[in-house]
């Protein structure tokens, strides 16, 4: 069986049929929402890090820039929410086009960079002399397509295609040639991949996939301020969950939301003091002793993690 079936049997099916199955056992949706949301922000942050190593400290923009694109459309052009969610996306890979030259940039300095560019953009979408656009600091009420429902089917799909497009790269000769990137993109050069489209290529990916995400949430609570969409926490959950299952990998991202933001929501939200004690020791762990995350682990004890 070809390795890309096989990886679809075990990890793409399950979790689809999971989020498809728990609704009706399970009543909190909001919250079967939200493990949804993270999953797609994670494997989306681990299409330009885990793949290339760029980490962008900034990637909240594009779901913020996606949550923006969607609602406009629907407020100022009273478009259906699935003809305005691929706008949503389309206007985080715009936003991801014009912050290319960061590239020009590496390390902590590409990092920094476009997280100053995140909240270049937030400024812009907050700024209330663009309230007869963007609503400015006042929020976003899109009370009139509100339908939970259909908003989690359509997160559902944009997770599935997701944990498809991480299959893919785990499996062909593109995500091949970006872990060569990512490992020595000179010597990378030399052998004849093209180091400055792949990238660019994955960090599109990337952002598109951030931008469905910020649609689909801003669909699903259909009230929001700015503030909430591009707030940091959404990049640093997404990174720590990343680590923590482990990059470059189509489970461990999915371990990561599983493990860690089910002990936010059962302990975090409760007792915030032990959460954040907890958080640190469980970070610290990873960081001394799981430097490559949990993915590392289960394949010191021989189990193949895809």
């Amino acid at each position: 069986m070809p390795r890309i079936v096989r990886h679809v049997l075990l990890i793409l099916l399950p979790v689809v049929a999971a989020f498809a199955i728990l609704p009706s056992v399970y009543g909190n949706q909001l919250l079967l929402f939200n493990f949804m949301i993270f999953m797609t922000l994670t494997q989306g942050l681990n299409v330009i890090y885990g793949f290339t190593g760029y980490l962008p400290f900034g990637y909240v923009g594009f779901f913020g820039a996606g949550a923006y694109g969607f609602s406009l459309m629907v407020i100022h052009l009273h478009a259906p929410p699935l003809i305005a969610l691929p706008v949503g996306g389309g206007t985080a890979v715009a936003l991801a086009v014009l912050s290319t030259p960061l590239f020009r940039l590496s390390g902590a300095y590409f990092s920094i960079a476009n997280l100053a560019a995140a909240l270049a953009v937030f400024q812009v979408v907050s700024n209330p002399n663009l309230e007869s656009i963007t609503k400015g600091p006042y929020g976003i009420s899109l009370s009139g397509v509100f339908d939970p429902a259909l908003a989690y089917g359509t997160a559902l799909a944009v997770l599935a295609a997701t944990i498809g497009l991480v299959i893919y790269l785990r499996n062909s000769h593109f995500g091949m040639a970006l872990k060569a990137i990512r490992e020595d993109p000179i010597s990378a050069g030399m052998a004849g991949i093209n180091v400055v489209r792949e990238r660019i290529i994955a960090w599109l990916l990337s952002a598109l996939v951030a931008g469905l995400a910020g649609g689909v949430f801003a669909w699903y609570v259909s009230v929001f301020y700015p503030e909430t969409v591009f707030s940091v926490e959404f990049t640093i959950f997404a990174i720590v969950f990343a680590l923590f299952g482990g990059n470059a990998t189509v489970t461990g991202p999915i371990l990561g939301v599983i493990i860690l933001y089910g002990i936010y929501n059962v302990v975090g939200i409760s007792t915030p003091q032990y959460f954040q004690l907890l958080y640190g020791a469980l970070i610290m762990g990873l960081v001394m002793f799981l430097p490559n995350g949990l993915a590392s682990l289960l394949q010191r004890w021989g189990i193949d993690v895809p």
